[in-house]
């Protein structure tokens, strides 16, 4: 799919780990629950890389061994442990906030597509001041179906006002490029992400880029 400059109506974006680096301030969770739990901490960089692959994810990293059930019990206080302090380390990634503000002054829309719990992302959007600019923000629990489904994506650009088609999908799991596939965007892997071992040219986006400032190139806005 080619899709360029002008073309362009929205780019939307995964959050932790596209837009957003959270890791910090989930693995401090973690090793309060590891506190609390009386496991011994685990190594963080194992909890940050498969932080895009949700909360589930992070704790068994965090509790090897641990079955499903325990997993389920966990995840509740795990969450809890992260919202009372969801945005002490957390940062828009470098380079972010320029693409942001050119999207901004060129009329493109930007929004957020996220698997994370709505009552997550919409506080840490308001905590890092990007609540107000944000024209979509699609969670994991506004709909029946999550990513690698199509239809947050495809909800995403309904709640902006613009077409799938001239829309842009990016992130940093391949969850994400296939959901935008599937939605009909143009896809983009973020490879400044929690990518850990995989490599982004596997999972068969229309651009791979390194930085969050090689985007605006990619896309003809720079």
């Amino acid at each position: 799919m080619k899709l360029r400059g002008s073309e362009i109506q929205a780019v939307l974006f995964d959050l932790d780990g596209t837009l957003v680096d959270s890791a910090p301030d989930l693995i401090v969770a973690m090793q309060r629950l590891q506190a609390e739990t009386g496991e011994s901490s685990t190594d963080a960089a194992g909890i940050g890389v498969v932080v895009s692959k949700g909360g589930r994810a992070m704790l068994r990293r965090g509790f090897p061994g641990a079955d499903e059930a325990r997993i389920e019990n966990l995840l509740p206080r795990f969450l809890d442990l992260y919202f009372a302090a969801i945005a002490a380390h957390t940062r828009t990634y470098p380079g972010i906030d320029d693409v942001l503000a050119t999207l901004e002054k060129r009329d493109v829309r930007w929004g957020v597509v996220t698997n994370k719990p709505g009552w997550l992302a919409r506080t840490l959007l308001v905590e890092l001041q990007l609540d107000t600019r944000c024209a979509a923000l699609v969670c994991g629990d506004c709909l029946e179906k999550r990513k690698p489904d199509p239809e947050p994506i495809i909800h995403a650009c309904a709640l902006a006002g613009v077409a799938v088609t001239h829309s842009v999908y990016v992130g940093d799991d391949a969850r994400d490029i296939e959901a935008g596939r599937r939605a009909g965007t143009l896809t983009i892997a973020a490879g400044w992400g929690y990518v850990g071992d995989e490599d982004p040219h596997d999972w068969q986006a229309d651009i791979v880029v390194a930085t969050p400032r090689d985007l605006l190139a990619a896309l003809g806005l720079g």
